[in-house]
């Protein structure tokens, strides 16, 4: 295998430690702070470096069958991948996610460079595996699992991508103001925002608005919302589930179209009534949104491009 025919970008972040130093510019003085607060600046030490010897370890390896480049995190949302690169993410589970809504198509291998401390539930692969699974990508024997992605699209022509799940609402803790549409049903809302989930996104934040649903009505979930509940739905679905978060009634509001499914034949619809604080972001990342403010509207279905994960 010749190794400069093979591009691969590994993915990483920094540790809770770099991150410290950042803040205060100095191990002593970031140890200092922990301390001070009870905590112990020993399980950051340990955390940082296991992470960056598994890198070097990770590095070494891959070398030997392509040319490898690290890239930050920090730099996704403007990094241009080729189309016939592997990628190779070092966890956890969230940096997938934040990868995989930028890439199209090229396969993704996750790696738990620390599984005495994540579980990891896209990172099949510890750091000693890469040795027979890189290249077993590379030339296409390993099988990959697709992954739907969702997209919005506003119409002043911005999009954005989603691999877990969208938020549409309040920049803070107010009330959102929205119609919502879907087919032939409209609403007029007032509530702390909507989620649209994706399936790989169903077991998150997706579930968690299921399982409060249900403890706050006292009963059973029908029998569908009882399985979205207990095991989400195909990472490759061709449709996704929206939910409203605390929709409430008024003589102005509605609030029976709060749940259902999303697909290319019936889209999710919304018109912002928002002055000025309204957004769109997805997959947790607050500080990658669109603006979705008075007279907006937005379109949120399946994207184009769809996801890789190497099994």
């Amino acid at each position: 295998m010749d190794a400069l025919n093979h591009r691969i970008v590994l993915v990483v972040r920094r540790t809770r430690l770099e991150d410290l130093i950042v803040r205060f510019n100095t191990v002593e003085q970031a140890r200092f702070y922990v301390e001070h607060l009870g905590a112990d600046f020993a399980d950051y030490e340990l955390e940082h470096r296991t992470y960056q010897q598994a890198i070097v370890t990770a590095e070494a390896t891959l070398r030997r069958f392509g040319r490898v480049q690290r890239l930050d995190r920090s730099f996704l949302p403007n990094f241009l991948f080729a189309p016939d690169a592997t990628i190779v993410v070092f966890g956890q589970d969230g940096l997938v996610a934040n990868t995989l809504k930028y890439l199209d198509g090229q396969p993704v291998i996750g790696v738990n460079p620390d599984p005495a401390r994540w579980d990891g539930v896209l990172l099949p692969f510890q750091v000693e595996d890469l040795g027979k699974i890189a290249p077993e990508v590379l030339v296409g024997k390993r099988q990959l699992q697709r992954i739907t992605m969702a997209r919005v699209r506003l119409s002043d022509g911005q999009e954005l991508h989603a691999v877990n799940d969208f938020f549409i609402g309040p920049k803070s803790h107010i009330s959102a103001r929205y119609e919502i549409r879907l087919g032939d049903r409209a609403e007029i809302h007032s509530s702390s925002g909507v989620i649209v989930s994706t399936g790989l996104g169903s077991t998150g934040w997706f579930k968690s608005l299921l399982t409060g649903a249900g403890g706050i009505t006292g009963h059973p979930l029908d029998k569908k919302r009882e399985e979205l509940r207990e095991h989400g739905f195909p990472w490759d679905s061709d449709h996704l589930y929206f939910t409203v978060r605390e929709p409430f009634p008024s003589r102005t509001t509605q609030a029976s179209l709060v749940f259902g499914q999303v697909n290319q034949r019936q889209p999710l619809k919304l018109v912002s009534q928002m002055a000025g604080y309204g957004v769109i972001f997805s997959d947790g990342v607050e500080a990658d949104f669109l603006e979705f403010n008075s007279g907006m509207a937005a379109t949120i279905d399946m994207a184009s491009q769809t996801g890789r994960i190497v099994l």
